[in-house]
Parts: C-alpha cells; sequence; structure tokens
C-alpha cells in the first residue's frame, strides 16, 4: 500500500513538472526551436541548389566570353569561400558564423549578377537555349531562397519573442534558452524582390 502511494506520489511529481513546464513555455520554446531548424535546413537546400547551377553557368558563358576570365573567376572563388563554410542548425545559433555565410552567399550573389551582366554583351550566348535554361533555373532558384530566408527569418522572430517574454523568460535562464542571431541581409528588400532575369533583349 505503501508502494502504492510513493508511486502515485511520484507521477503527480511529474505531471506537475510537466504542466508547470507548458505553462511557463517550454514546450513551446522547444517547439519554436525546432521550426527555425527545419526552416534554416530548407535555407541551405535552396543555396546549394544555387551552387549546383554555377558550374553549368560558368561553363556555358566560358564557351561564349572567354575574355571575360575576371568574372567567372570571381564567380567561382565565390561559389568555392561558400562550399568552404560549414552551416548546419548549430551553426545558425552562432552569430559570427551566421554574419561570415551571408556575407558569403551576398559575395556569391553579387558575382552572378555581374555575369548575367556581361552575358547582355554576347547575343549568341543569350540565344544559347542551354544558357537561357540556367537563366531561367537560377530566377526560380532566387525565388526560392528568398522565400525560405523569409520563413527563417519569420521563425527565429516567433522563438525570440518566446524566449523574452514573462514568463517564459524565466523558463529560459532555467534551461540556459537564449535568443537567437536572425539571418540579416544587406538589402532587407531583397527577401521580397529577388533577381529577375530578362529575355526581352534577345538579340538586341
Amino acid at each position: 500500500m505503501e508502494r502504492m502511494a510513493k508511486m502515485w506520489k511520484k507521477l503527480l511529481l511529474v505531471f506537475t513538472l510537466a504542466a508547470t513546464l507548458s505553462g511557463c513555455g517550454y514546450n513551446a520554446m522547444q517547439a519554436q526551436d525546432e521550426a527555425a531548424n527545419a526552416a534554416w535546413s530548407e535555407v541551405l537546400n535552396q543555396y546549394q541548389r544555387r551552387a549546383d547551377l554555377i558550374p553549368n553557368l560558368v561553363k556555358t558563358v566560358q564557351g561564349y566570353a572567354k575574355h571575360e576570365k575576371d568574372v567567372l573567376t570571381q564567380v567561382t572563388e565565390a561559389r568555392a569561400r561558400v562550399g568552404s563554410i560549414q552551416m548546419d542548425a548549430a551553426a545558425a545559433t552562432d552569430e559570427n558564423k551566421l554574419k561570415q555565410f551571408a556575407a558569403a552567399q551576398n559575395q556569391l550573389g553579387s558575382a552572378l549578377s555581374r555575369l548575367l551582366v556581361v552575358s547582355e554583351n554576347y547575343p549568341q550566348l543569350k540565344a544559347d537555349q542551354s544558357f537561357r535554361d540556367l537563366q531561367a533555373q537560377l530566377e526560380g532558384t532566387e525565388n526560392r531562397i528568398a522565400l525560405a530566408r523569409k520563413r527563417y527569418i519569420d521563425s527565429v522572430q516567433a522563438y525570440n519573442v518566446t524566449v523574452r517574454s514573462f514568463p517564459n523568460n524565466l523558463t529560459a535562464m532555467m534551461f540556459s534558452l537564449k535568443t537567437r542571431p536572425n539571418f540579416a541581409v544587406e538589402n532587407e528588400k531583397a527577401i521580397s524582390a529577388p533577381p529577375q532575369v530578362n529575355f526581352d533583349q534577345q538579340g538586341k
């Protein structure tokens, strides 16, 4: 009988602790943290999709614009820098690593923009079907990057608000749960206005 009473006390303690943690936002913080991790994985997937397009894009441009070595080299080197940065979900909580990753991606984006500008000087390149297909894929990928980045920013913001809100902040301190750095971009408008590919100038 005494053993049964002790078991019920333990169960009551467990249920009380669970209810307390739930009421103080612990479960919400865990769920939002996992949501942010999932959103970051999608950001990485879309950036990888862009990186995978670059070798074929560079090769195609090189076939028509052999004299544009500087631009081609800049794109290749920027892609290599991006590939050298390991950014899993844990690394995304490190503000310095996140800034380095963002800077590398911005440099790659700028190099790609310069490459597309150069292509305007080569009508035969612009008319090449492979190049046009790669441009279309790149535009679609830039749109997906912008959407994935926006979702990640929103998910981190939701998590940070929960962590900072009372009485959740007390629970966060108890379990050493800290706010996450967000993914800043140089131009916030880039989130809603990704680069566009213009085919109207073909042949001009």
